[in-house]
């Protein structure tokens, strides 16, 4: 009898040994394929144009130069009207971050800066230059520039760059999705995101 129980135990211990074995292994194929599934959908993602823009700008150029100390002066000057379209995008190919199997956390280290492009399309009008003063091509690089630096700021003061920054977490909301979908936690500048709310850069 006592041969008996003894064979019964040892034949439960091997088969529990088995399936906690299997178990484990079964356990260590999903994570693996999880891990594999959230690599893959990161390196999906490219640049994201989140928004675009157009702007138009009539500009007024002058210069002129002193001739013979400052008895006499040669003026030159422009009429420039400006059509330019504004593209802000999220290069998020280039996120930072690392995948913690063990703890099932995706943590998201660094969110690239947004990229904004500019392309402004030039009409001069009324060009008028003196023969001692003629239009170089300094005089619409530097129309360009100038151009440029007024179209950022006026950017900068209106609302594309706050909606291009909620476009952007609507797009990282989908993280969150895909990590909790999993089981996994979501992790952004060292605080687990709990809703795609709690995303804020």
């Amino acid at each position: 009898m006592r041969k008996i129980l003894f064979g019964v135990v040892i034949t439960l211990v091997i088969l529990f040994t088995f399936k906690y074995c299997d178990d484990k292994k079964s356990e260590e194929i999903t994570l693996k394929e999880h891990s594999a599934l959230i690599q893959e959908q990161l390196k999906n993602v490219g640049k994201l144009v989140v928004i675009e823009g157009h702007f138009s700008e009539v500009f007024n150029y002058k210069n002129s130069k002193a001739i013979f100390s400052d008895y006499l002066s040669a003026e030159k000057k422009a009429l420039v009207v400006v059509n330019a379209d504004v593209t802000i995008a999220y290069d998020l190919s280039d996120i930072e971050y690392e995948i913690d199997e063990v703890q099932k956390v995706l943590r998201l280290i660094k969110i690239p800066k947004e990229e904004i492009k500019i392309s402004p399309d030039f009409e001069y009008y009324d060009i008028q230059s003196d023969f001692l003063n003629p239009f170089e091509a300094e005089d619409y690089n530097a129309i360009k520039e100038t151009v440029k630096a007024s179209l950022m700021k006026k950017v900068e003061g209106s609302t594309l760059k706050s909606n291009a920054k909620n476009r952007l977490i609507s797009e990282l909301a989908k993280f969150y999705i895909l990590t909790n979908s999993l089981g996994w936690t979501l992790e952004y500048q060292s605080q687990p995101i709990t809703n795609s709310q709690d995303i804020k850069l």
